[in-house]
């Protein structure tokens, strides 16, 4: 077990008087109600949630617009009403999720423990007890801090990399949050040695594999029903961190109001191509993704770099 989780090279904001002035007491305040919503029944919140995303589903948002366009762009099957459901179901997970989501300050660990069915932990626990180096593979779901917490509060802290939020208070506090019980957090700007020699240390790296970083860090593979900019590198990763591959699925079911965490078996990282490797990751993701899509953050610029355009899907043309 790792006791001491402190790494002057890793992201560890501070609490400063600034953070009592008045332009941040708006953000003070969303974090009263914040704590008094998860308070609240889940049924209660399902309810406030779901009349919330009937009406926002209505909205000429930037946020909708991305919703769609990736959408449309991964199912082009499937009808104009089936999308839009797919939408509606996405945000009333989401808009559920979130009304509970400082329960993990609010409440203890063994709350925690108490909601959340963990289905194949097995795939994950075979190789730390063998004292094996791994990384998680895990998607972008609403329900992604979940299990670096749950996981840290078990005595298997995880590494991971972030961005710097532009609120320094909903930074700080987000930080305190996810490394509440051990865990370190490194700046993408630091590069990936850091997140590397934790990993060898013994953390579980927390890897996320649908993020758009641009042509210069990404492969061109099939995603759905479309193409996209696919993170490289994950197989020269596991090869330099001596890491098994373990991919991860994190869920919020707002029908139980419960955390859902499927450990699935360890991927044949690395192949013989980035390509393959990318195309890998992405099979996971529809897999997962394909079977609860209401869980996936659809939100995401997913598809803004496109392969030989410059042209962004995103943006309103006029």
């Amino acid at each position: 077990m790792i006791d001491n989780h402190y790494d002057k090279q890793a992201y560890n904001p501070q609490f400063e008087w600034s953070f009592l002035h008045p332009k941040y007491w708006g953000t003070w305040l969303a974090v009263l109600l914040a704590s008094l919503f998860c308070l609240l029944p889940h049924k209660m919140r399902r309810a406030i949630a779901s009349t919330f995303a009937k009406q926002a589903i209505k909205l000429n948002s930037k946020a909708n617009r991305r919703a769609r366009v990736n959408l449309q762009m991964c199912f082009p099957e499937k009808t104009e009403a089936e999308r839009e459901e797919i939408l509606l179901q996405s945000i009333t997970t989401a808009g559920t999720f979130l009304l509970g989501f400082a329960s993990l300050s609010v409440r203890s660990k063994f709350w925690l423990e108490d909601n959340t069915e963990i289905r194949g932990m097995e795939n994950l626990t075979t190789l730390t007890d063998q004292q094996q180096s791994v990384i998680l593979l895990v998607p972008h779901t609403w329900a992604i801090d979940i299990p670096a917490v749950l996981l840290a509060s078990r005595g298997l802290p995880v590494s991971a990399m972030a961005k710097k939020q532009k609120n320094p208070v909903s930074d700080w506090l987000m930080h305190r949050q996810r490394v509440q019980y051990g865990g370190r957090v490194y700046e993408r700007s630091g590069g990936i040695k850091p997140f590397i020699k934790s990993i060898r240390e013994g953390y579980l790296g927390y890897y996320l594999p649908d993020e758009d970083l641009g042509p210069e860090h990404s492969v061109f593979v099939n995603f759905f029903g479309t193409t996209k900019a696919t993170m490289s590198g994950l197989g020269r990763l596991s090869k330099l961190s001596r890491a098994k591959i373990v991919p991860l699925f994190a869920m919020y079911n707002s029908e139980t109001g419960k955390y859902e965490l499927d450990f699935y078996p360890a991927l044949p990282f690395p192949s013989e191509t980035e390509e393959q490797d990318a195309r890998m990751m992405n099979e996971c993701i529809e897999q997962y993704v394909g079977e609860r899509p209401e869980q996936y953050m659809w939100i995401l610029r997913l598809l803004k770099t496109r392969p030989n355009s410059d042209e962004n899907p995103y943006q309103v043309k006029k």
